[in-house]
């Protein structure tokens, strides 16, 4: 048992031991697709469900909670990273993943929402609905990220003859 198993154990009486231990993993690796960066998808993982602990019952669906919390840390450690590499007139690194290449750098080139989009919908197996209220957007919307993001996969993965 990890440290944050054994944070999550001691303070939800299994509920969110449960759900760490079905979801974390998967919510791990859809926020590493998303970010691109290890460390963010951990930190952001461990804050959500941190963050659950503290707020105990007050969260209905732990679930949802936990996997719009992390995407909602990522993105926003992402965003600071950008205005401090951005300050620093240099271009921002991008990590290795177990994504091939010319995939990884393709989702990075979808906007932040696109890429949510397509990491919870077609990784995660989130259907639209739970998507838009993980990422805090309308199901009309994710359909069109998703619709733009696709078109735009594909462009950029024929370009490369992949």
């Amino acid at each position: 048992m990890d440290v944050h198993e054994a944070v999550v154990t001691d303070r939800a009486g299994g509920g969110l031991e449960a759900l760490y231990r079905q979801d974390g993993g998967r919510l791990w690796r859809a926020v590493l697709m998303y970010a691109g960066d290890r460390e963010v998808a951990s930190d952001a993982v461990a804050e959500a469900f941190a963050q659950a602990l503290r707020r105990g019952t007050a969260i209905r669906d732990p679930r949802r909670w936990v996997w719009r919390a992390a995407f909602r840390i990522a993105a926003g450690e992402l965003k600071s990273r950008r205005r401090r590499w951005s300050a620093l007139g240099v271009e921002e690194p991008y990590e290795q993943s177990d994504l091939p290449l010319l995939l990884r750098e393709a989702l990075a080139r979808l906007s932040p929402k696109q890429r949510a989009a397509v990491v919870l919908h077609h990784y995660a197996g989130y259907p639209v609905r739970d998507v838009a209220r993980i990422i805090g957007s309308t199901s009309s919307a994710v359909g069109v990220h998703l619709h733009r993001a696709r078109d735009r996969l594909r462009r950029l993965l024929e370009d490369n003859d992949v």
